[in-house]
């Protein structure tokens, strides 16, 4: 702010300098002051003019820069955790939703690692990717899910005897306080080993809106 408020305090001392000379200019000429100080009351009251103008200026500009930092701090949202376990999860005997516990990273805490849950803290065009590993011994189904409404899906058969991996994304124009998880199908189950991070849940605000 001290940055921005040299150049109107520069302009305000040049011009009361200009006011100054004016001023003794007239004095010596017998014009504008005459004998009541008239021209000096106006250079004053051009300077306090002057004065106002500039403080509105800088509470404009403080205000702006308010107003672009809270952009800022809104826009920064987005998150990346895995399972956070070393072996096989599931399968269960109902659609189940995913804690994915173990955080990378949780910029903007939206993330709950407890419950697996994004929540939106703004409205806003948000993506989401997750990944699926499984052993194909058994198949694997997940779904992401905005609040109760299955929006996307991956799922892979039991398919002999190996390690596989498949993933999906999606764009989502969310309300501040919609929710997103994944479920894992009942009667399948995924694999994932804390060294890799295989089974990754991931999203990130793209725009607000």
């Amino acid at each position: 702010m001290m940055r921005m408020s040299a150049v109107p305090l520069l302009l305000l001392l040049l011009l009361c300098s200009q006011c100054r000379g004016e001023s003794e200019g007239s004095h010596v000429s017998g014009q504008g002051t005459g004998g009541d100080g008239r021209g000096i009351v106006g250079n004053s009251c051009l300077v306090v003019s002057l004065l106002d103008r500039m403080h509105a200026l800088e509470g404009t500009v403080s205000a702006l820069k308010e107003q672009l930092e809270g952009e800022r701090q809104r826009a920064a949202v987005g998150f990346s955790a895995s399972l956070g376990i070393h072996g096989n999860l599931g399968p269960f005997n109902t659609d189940t939703i995913l804690a994915y516990k173990r955080v990378l990273t949780n910029t903007g805490d939206a993330y709950n690692p407890s419950t697996g849950t994004f929540t939106a803290p703004v409205r806003g065009l948000y993506y989401f990717s997750f990944f699926g590993h499984n052993h194909s011994t058994k198949s694997m189904g997940l779904s992401l899910y905005k609040n109760e409404e299955r929006m996307v899906t991956l799922y892979n058969h039991a398919a002999g005897n190996r390690f596989e991996s498949t993933s999906q994304g999606v764009n989502l124009l969310l309300e501040k306080g919609d929710q997103v998880y994944i479920k894992l199908w009942e009667n399948t189950w995924v694999h994932d080993n804390t060294d890799f991070n295989v089974n990754i849940f991931t999203g990130h605000l793209v725009v607000p809106m």
